[in-house]
């Protein structure tokens, strides 16, 4: 009993992942020690904690921090507004579903990195490029999202409440939001992702602050364990993130279960 005890202790996914990340550091470590590859290219543990001590010491860490999430913040909920808007509003059209749908499909499909100088041209180098870089990214899954949540609501349902006198505004409320919510909120989700993808990118492309600004600019100075320092920063709070959304997401489901009862 205490043997099939520790392995469904050990066996559950968080020991797992703990597991994993441990293995990564000790085979990290060992490479290291092994003298096998310099440590322009990769610097031991030992000078990545010291480099990363300084930097939290410094504070540049929660500016750095500071500056990337308020750019993510401000691109993600301009995003979300035009996109959830962009997606109810071409759906009161077949016509225009049909006439946009694939368009944003193909223009998503296209990598707008591309097109990132454009974006540094009309808004400069500072956090306004980044704003918009990732606000464009981030609104097509949202849009598309929208899109296909509100098509395949139960056609039943909206002649049912159009049967029973339901006015637009009302139908809209008590039939295609709550129907088109769930797949609404995957474009949600995932188009803040993007965002916070996006613009990390654009930071480490050109920008004067932020995470993404500290990582590339660690690596032009050929500082190799400040530029692993910084990039387990940029791990650590796209961990916490992910965390953050998960719980929100079983609180959700937690609301809506209490509803239903």
């Amino acid at each position: 009993m205490r043997m099939q005890r520790l392995l469904g202790i050990f066996s559950s996914p968080k020991w797992i992942q703990a597991g994993f990340i441990a293995a990564v550091f000790v085979a990290w470590h060992v490479l290291t020690l092994s003298g096998r590859i310099s440590s322009l290219f990769l610097p031991s543990p030992g000078a990545v904690y010291a480099a990363l001590t300084q930097i939290v010491a410094s504070g540049a860490v929660v500016q750095a921090i500071g500056t990337t999430l308020r750019t993510v913040l401000i691109a993600y909920v301009g995003a979300a507004v035009l996109g959830t808007t962009a997606g109810f509003a071409i759906t009161r059209s077949q016509y225009l579903c049909r006439l946009l749908e694939p368009l944003l499909s193909g223009l998503f499909a296209i990598p707008l990195t591309l097109f990132f100088p454009l974006f540094l041209l009309f808004f400069g180098i500072g956090p306004g490029s980044k704003i918009a870089y990732g606000m464009t990214y981030a609104f097509f899954p949202i849009a598309l999202n929208t899109i296909s949540g509100v098509i395949h609501v139960d056609g039943k349902l909206i002649a049912a409440a159009r049967s029973m006198g339901a006015p637009p505004h009302l139908l809209f409320r008590r039939v295609l939001l709550p129907g088109a919510l769930p797949v609404i909120l995957t474009g949600l989700r995932i188009g803040f992702f993007i965002c916070f993808a996006t613009v990390l990118g654009g930071e480490t492309l050109s920008s004067i602050s932020g995470l993404g600004h500290e990582v590339a600019n660690s690596a032009q100075l050929m500082d190799s364990s400040r530029m692993f320092a910084w990039i387990l920063v940029v791990i650590a709070t796209s961990f916490c993130l992910v965390m953050l959304a998960g719980r929100l997401e079983r609180l959700r489901g937690d609301l809506r279960g209490g509803e239903s009862r």
